[in-house]
C-alpha cells in the first residue's frame, strides 16, 4: 500500500510544473467551495425562510458569470491570467462580506451579492478552463479531472461537517450570525493563499485573437446543446441540497453531515476512474453519472423526507463528479479539434460555451420558480429535479453523437491510449 502511494506521488511529481501548480491552486481554493456553494445558500434560507430567494440568488450568480466571461476576454489583453484568476477567487469572499452586511435580505441586496459572486465564478472558471485546456491533452485529462475530483471530495468529507456543526453549536441567532462572519473572514484568508500558490505558476495568456463569433462548425452546436442540458441541473442543483435540508431538517449540522456521508468512497472511486479510464470509456462514465442523478431525483421526489434527503446526497456525491469527469474531456477534445479546423483561439470556444450553459441554467432555475409560484415550494423541490434529471438523460445520446462526429472530422482524436499511468510521461515530459 505504501509503495502504491509513493508511486502515485512520484507520478504526480513527474507532471509539468504548471500542471502541478494548477492542481495545487484549485486544491487550496476547494477548501472554501463548500462554504460558497452550500452554506451561503443556507444563510439565505435561514434568514429568509424562502426557497425562491435562494433560487433568485443563484440566478443572479449565473447571470453574472457569462458577462464576466466576456469581460475577462477583453481584460486578458491587458493583464496576466494569474491576476484575473486570483481576482476571481478573492471576489467570492467579497460577495460573502456584502451578504453578511445586509440587515434585511431583500431582493436588491441578494441580487448585488449574487452578481458579485457571479463575477467571482466568471473570472475563476474562464481562466481555470483555459489553463486546464492549455496544460492537458486528451491523453491525461481523465487523470487531471480524476485527481481534482479526488481532492474535492476528500475536502467535502471534512469541511461541511466541521462548518455545519460549528454554526449549529453557536446557539442563538446573534452567535450564528457571528459564526457566519468568522467563516467569511476565513474564506478571504484562504483565497489569498490560493492566489499566492497560483502566482508560482508560469501561466501565459491565450494568443489574442478575435474571441466573439456567431457562426461555428456543426459539431460545436451539438456541444452547445450538451452544455444547455448540463446547465439545466446547475440552474438550482447547487443550492437544492441546502434548501432541502434546511427545509426538512432545519440544521446546518445535518447539512454538513449529509454532505460528508459517503464522500471518502466517492473520492477514491473518482481517483481510480480518472487514473485508469481511457477516452473510449467516457460515454460509460457519463451515462453512469446521469443515471445516478436520475435515481437521486426520483428518491427525493418519492420520499421527500429526512431519509430521502440523505439518499439524495449520497447519490449526488457520485453522480456529479462522474458527469464532470467525462464532460470536461469531451468538451476540451472538441475545442482541440475545432480550434485547428477553424483556426480560432481556444478562449473563443470557452466563452461561447458559457452561453450554452447560461441558457440551460436559466431554464433550470425558471422551471423551479414556475413550479414554486404556480403550485408550491414543496412541488418545486420534489418535481423540478425529476423533470430536469429525465431531460438530462438525453445527454447520453448527444454525447455519443459528438464523439462520433469528432472521430469523423479528426480520426486522430479518437486514437485510444493505453492506461493513463503508462503514457502520461511520454505525452507530457517533465
Amino acid at each position: 500500500m505504501l509503495k502504491k502511494l509513493q508511486s502515485e506521488i512520484l507520478h504526480f511529481k513527474s507532471q509539468p510544473h504548471n500542471f502541478r501548480i494548477l492542481v495545487l491552486t484549485n486544491l487550496v481554493y476547494a477548501i472554501v467551495l463548500p462554504v460558497i456553494d452550500i452554506f451561503v445558500a443556507a444563510y439565505v434560507m435561514r434568514n429568509s425562510n424562502d426557497p425562491t430567494k435562494v433560487v433568485i440568488y443563484q440566478l443572479t450568480i449565473y447571470t453574472g458569470i457569462p458577462i464576466t466571461f466576456l469581460l475577462n476576454g477583453w481584460l486578458l489583453k491587458h493583464f496576466n491570467i494569474r491576476k484575473l484568476y486570483s481576482v476571481g477567487m478573492m471576489l467570492s469572499a467579497v460577495s460573502m462580506m456584502v451578504m453578511m452586511s445586509l440587515k434585511n435580505l431583500d431582493l436588491t441586496g441578494i441580487g448585488v451579492a449574487g452578481t458579485i459572486m457571479g463575477m467571482s465564478f466568471g473570472f475563476y472558471w474562464a481562466n481555470r478552463d483555459y489553463l486546464a485546456l492549455a496544460i492537458t491533452n486528451d491523453g491525461n485529462r481523465n487523470y487531471y479531472y480524476g485527481m481534482e475530483t479526488f481532492f474535492y471530495t476528500i475536502i467535502a468529507v471534512v469541511v461541511p461537517v466541521a462548518i455545519g456543526w460549528f454554526i449549529e453549536l453557536q446557539g442563538g441567532a446573534a452567535r450564528v450570525q457571528r459564526a457566519y462572519m468568522i467563516l467569511t473572514g476565513l474564506v478571504f484568508i484562504i483565497t489569498i493563499m490560493a492566489s499566492v500558490v497560483c502566482f508560482r505558476g508560469t501561466f501565459t495568456n491565450p494568443v489574442q485573437k478575435k474571441y466573439i463569433y456567431f457562426k461555428f462548425h456543426p459539431l460545436w452546436y451539438r456541444l452547445l446543446f450538451l452544455a444547455l442540458l448540463k446547465g439545466l441541473a446547475q440552474g438550482f442543483l447547487v443550492t437544492a441540497p441546502a434548501m432541502l435540508i434546511m427545509l426538512l431538517l432545519g440544521k446546518e449540522g445535518a447539512l454538513g453531515t449529509a454532505q460528508s456521508i459517503g464522500a471518502v468512497i466517492a473520492a477514491v472511486l473518482m481517483y481510480i476512474i480518472g487514473r485508469l479510464a481511457r477516452p473510449k470509456h467516457r460515454i460509460r462514465i457519463f451515462a453512469a453519472g446521469l443515471i445516478l442523478f436520475t435515481a437521486a431525483a426520483l428518491v427525493n421526489g418519492i420520499l421527500f423526507n429526512e431519509l430521502g434527503v440523505i439518499l439524495f446526497m449520497l447519490f449526488l456525491l457520485l453522480a456529479k463528479p462522474l458527469m464532470d469527469l467525462a464532460y470536461f474531456p469531451i468538451q476540451f477534445n472538441v475545442i482541440d479539434i475545432l480550434s485547428r479546423i477553424e483556426k480560432r483561439g481556444e478562449f473563443a470556444y470557452i466563452l461561447n460555451h458559457e452561453a450554452g450553459l447560461y441558457v440551460g441554467r436559466f431554464l433550470g432555475a425558471a422551471t423551479f420558480l414556475l413550479l414554486a409560484y404556480g403550485f408550491s415550494t414543496e412541488v418545486a423541490l420534489r418535481y423540478a429535479i425529476i423533470i430536469i434529471a429525465v431531460l438530462q438523460l438525453s445527454s447520453i445520446y448527444v454525447a455519443k453523437g459528438i464523439i462520433k462526429q469528432g472521430r469523423e472530422i479528426d480520426p486522430a482524436s479518437d486514437k485510444d491510449s493505453t492506461a493513463i499511468h503508462s503514457i502520461t510521461n511520454e505525452l507530457i515530459p517533465s
